[in-house]
């Protein structure tokens, strides 16, 4: 995590420098009530290889093995509501992908650990899944999805919202990034994930979850199982 550049050309195309360790824990020791609070939603909008994304999740997962490492089910339950709170989008593919797996080892490591010969592969699938579907090749500055070149498409970024009721049952719900960010925001005010601001350019519903006016989902799942988040697509 200390190295912060690739290569002098990255940083030239594309100003591509990553923060360094120090930089990043102190950052996220401002909000450190946030980042140990396991549905607290984070999105990352240069995510590039995950620095920040990959401290958020470890001590989320510390929290979630602290309290619940006696009880293999629940701890993959509220590992899963932790990885469905990180986000990013990225410009370059390289870094989702590095990005991905990052984030990935951080859970296989810490679930092999509590679950030792009970792991479960369908979890680590699920779990394999969302990440997919949390860290995403975008620009985040037009809320564009990006082709392997990194040029706009029409396409526009679009996340999954995961929500687990009934026990290990999980609502999937998908929203459009613009839509989320849309509408002005007034002093002292700011924008969260899952529970954007008011405008009237957008298609509003209230949200009991987040307690506030969300755009509308584009596309709703039916309630699934964590183990098989995957197969509703």
């Amino acid at each position: 995590m200390s190295r912060q550049v690739k290569s002098r050309e990255r940083v030239q195309e594309h100003g591509e420098v990553f923060t360094n360790e120090r930089e990043v824990n102190a950052m996220l020791d401002m909000v450190r009530q946030e980042t140990e609070r396991i549905d607290s939603r984070f999105l990352e909008p240069a995510c590039g290889d995950g620095n920040f994304l990959a401290e958020v999740l470890r001590r989320k997962l510390a929290v979630v093995t602290s309290r619940y490492r006696k009880s293999l089910h629940e701890w993959e339950r509220y590992c899963f509501v932790a990885v469905g709170s990180v986000y990013g989008v990225e410009l370059l593919p390289d870094n989702v992908a590095a990005c991905r797996e990052r984030l990935y080892g951080i859970v296989g490591d810490g679930y092999r650990r509590v679950a030792k010969a009970d792991a479960s592969p369908a979890f680590l699938e699920a779990i394999r899944f969302v990440l997919g579907h949390n860290v995403l090749n975008g620009n985040a500055l037009s809320l564009k999805a990006v082709d392997k070149d990194g040029n706009d498409t029409e396409e526009p970024i679009v996340f999954s919202e995961w929500s687990v009721v009934m026990g290990d049952r999980v609502k999937r719900r998908d929203f459009r990034l613009d839509e989320m960010l849309e509408g002005n925001v007034g002093a002292g005010q700011t924008r969260s994930l899952f529970g954007a601001d008011y405008s009237p350019a957008v298609d509003w519903e209230y949200d009991e979850e987040t307690k506030s006016f969300i755009p509308k989902p584009i596309r709703e799942f039916p309630l699934t199982s964590i183990y098989e988040v995957g197969d509703a697509e």
